[in-house]
């Protein structure tokens, strides 16, 4: 038989603080080879002192993180070498130039990426001469992402690496990401686009006030918490409370964002002749409106709030 392999990232009762504030309170996540974690949680949930505890950045008050087998304490710059990190503030020179950087980059590995046809996927090409501080935060991810990937690695820390990217660029990344995990790479992913960890996340941990509330697949997540959900779109900002108060108790009222409304939990047919009897007397005529099982985004909002950070 086989021996198991190690997960690439190992964290294990993860604790930081900062004073009197914990941020961090006991975290557990692994990482596999060749599979995307997702990180996800709100605003100063924690994720992205996880991370930077993970990398090196931050010292952990309690908890260890185990890389490739090693504990992070002990690694080498041989053992950084195969460690991508993206972290949200990029971290790039402003003065340097994409291209260059990233042939200067490719020199430090020894065996690095083929940098014309990193640029080339990631559209970088197009831009390879204009400086840093001129870019797009869109432009400057994609050579934040290619600088993390220039060095062939074996685990990657991506720090919401979709942010600011329109549509295209989005969906260059996602396959990217995929191709990472084909190759036998480890993903661990921060990220707040719901749509994102549920297309390329083998595993989601769901972190808040520092903690993990959830954990598991995203199909798990989405199955195991609710049944159902009744989704729709109308005018933003309609008063709800006359709906809330003819629903049953255990269902969640809310919306998502402007103009599309989600009640959520076990959902039957009264429920949806309580909806459209009262989308009737209202004068609104529902666009949109579905019946489906609870979304990632459905488990998160309830698992977190709905109130903003």
């Amino acid at each position: 038989m086989p021996a198991i392999r190690e997960p690439a990232l190992d964290v294990r009762g993860l604790v930081k603080r900062y004073g009197d504030h914990t941020a961090v309170r006991g975290i557990d996540l692994q990482a596999h080879h060749g599979a995307v974690t997702a990180l996800l949680g709100p605003n100063g949930a924690g994720k992205t002192t996880t991370v930077e505890c993970c990398v090196g950045l931050r010292s952990p008050d309690d908890g260890s993180v185990r890389l490739l087998g090693r504990a992070a304490a002990e690694t080498g710059a041989d053992d950084r070498a195969r460690v991508g990190v993206m972290l949200q503030d990029g971290g790039l020179p402003n003065q340097a130039r994409p291209l260059e950087l990233l042939r200067h980059l490719a020199r430090l590995y020894a065996a690095p990426a083929d940098v014309e046809e990193l640029a080339a996927r990631l559209g970088i090409d197009q831009f390879a001469a204009t400086a840093v501080r001129r870019l797009s935060g869109g432009q400057r991810q994609r050579v934040a992402l290619a600088a993390a990937l220039v060095g062939r690695p074996e685990l990657v820390f991506l720090d919401e690496p979709s942010a600011g990217l329109d549509p295209q660029a989005r969906h260059t990344v996602w396959d990217v990401v995929r191709d990472l995990c084909t190759d036998g790479v480890a993903v661990l992913l921060t990220t707040h686009d719901m749509e994102e960890a549920t297309r390329l996340a083998s595993e989601v941990v769901i972190v808040d006030d520092g903690r993990v509330v959830a954990q598991g697949t995203p199909a798990h997540l989405t199955s195991s918490y609710g049944t159902s959900s009744i989704r729709f779109t109308a005018a933003p900002s309609l008063d709800l409370e006359e709906l809330r108060r003819s629903l049953p108790t255990h269902l969640s009222i809310g919306e998502t964002r402007p103009g599309e409304y989600v009640i959520a939990g076990d959902v039957d047919p009264a429920v949806v002749a309580t909806v459209t009897a009262w989308c009737a007397s209202q004068g609104l005529m529902p666009d949109q409106l579905a019946v489906g099982r609870a979304s990632l985004e459905d488990v998160f909002l309830d698992l977190t709030g709905r109130a903003l950070r």
